[in-house]
């Protein structure tokens, strides 16, 4: 499946720091979400599902998976 992701508005989290190093995030049609490395804009995108995007972020907010030990 190809997204076109022209005219996208990418963004960053207020959190970021001036650094480089982030991660960008588009809001796109029917409720697709794109994620970019900030370094690269014009390189390849994540894009999530709606479902997808609210089970990665609410796997964020609790902390995220944790490495066997």
């Amino acid at each position: 499946m190809s997204i076109d992701l022209t005219g996208a508005a990418w963004f960053k989290s207020t959190r970021s720091a001036s650094g480089r190093e982030c991660v960008e995030v588009a809001h796109l049609r029917s409720g697709l979400v794109g994620v970019r490395d900030s370094k690269n804009p014009t390189g390849p995108a994540l894009v999530f599902g709606p479902g997808e995007w609210d089970a990665f972020t609410a796997g964020l907010c609790a902390g995220g998976p944790r490495p066997a030990d």
